[in-house]
């Protein structure tokens, strides 16, 4: 495999490795290929290596050990649940044991509230992309997610668009965009009768709000998320690398 422009070649490079990781071709645990082999392999330079490395290094998905090599985090799918502070909400679900599902309740235009075109950079009243689903583990509902984006950044019709898909992917497939960061805030707060509706429990209940916007590379702001979290049923924990 080699690296093919335009593309910038350390992006390559970090989207190829971390889908390796992902999909177990280095196991958790096991020794990297040297920042050598990799330039070899890639057909880059050994510097563009070293740059991603140490970019996955600072995200805790690797550890470097002096004069022994690179090896995958052990505890990669704990560290991949939260990855450089983008939730990837069908991961902390399998990190808990559970098969992930997404159900797609709503998919629909309407116009931007204030709080949120001041976060999405619109005018009060644009148009936005509106997407309201359910994220289930073994098929029990423990997430709600509701989701904004500017509706000018879609590129195909609304009706094609397939809710079941992953936040990061919508925007790859239907807006040609790719999250380079996100933002979040997290809270407690009482559940509401739209999430208690979907998630069950007990109505008078504390529940987990995970506010998240995120933006492309050059900070343009492309989602603001909404998530309900039910903490009573999953484990939300944070691994980071300290350095």
């Amino acid at each position: 495999m080699h690296i093919i422009q335009p593309k910038a070649i350390v992006e390559q490079v970090d989207e190829i490795l971390l889908e390796r990781i992902k999909e177990g071709v280095y196991p958790a645990g096991s020794r990297m290929p040297s920042e050598s082999e990799l330039s070899e392999e890639l057909g880059v330079s050994r510097a563009s290596i070293r740059t991603v490395l140490a970019k996955l290094a600072i995200n805790g998905l690797i550890i470097r050990k002096q004069g022994d090599g690179t090896y995958v985090n052990a505890r990669v799918k704990e560290v991949n649940a939260h990855s450089g502070n983008l939730w990837d909400l069908t991961q902390l679900i399998e990190s808990n044991g559970y098969k992930p599902s997404i159900q797609s309740l709503a998919i629909e235009k309407r116009k931007a509230t204030e709080k949120e075109a001041i976060v999405l950079a619109l005018e009060p009243g644009e148009d936005l992309l509106f997407m309201r689903r359910l994220f289930l583990a073994d098929g029990k509902p423990v997430i709600l997610a509701n989701n904004v984006s500017p509706l000018s950044l879609f590129r195909e019709p609304i009706e094609s668009i397939d809710g079941a898909l992953h936040i990061r992917d919508i925007l790859l497939q239907y807006c040609r965009q790719r999250i380079w960061f996100a933002i979040t805030d997290i809270r407690s707060t009482m559940i509401g009768k739209e999430a208690h509706d979907l998630l069950g429990g007990d109505p008078q209940r504390a529940i987990l709000e995970l506010q998240v916007a995120f933006y492309a590379k050059d900070n343009l702001p492309l989602a603001l998320g909404v998530n309900y979290f039910d903490d009573s049923f999953l484990r939300l924990s944070l691994a980071q690398a300290w350095n």
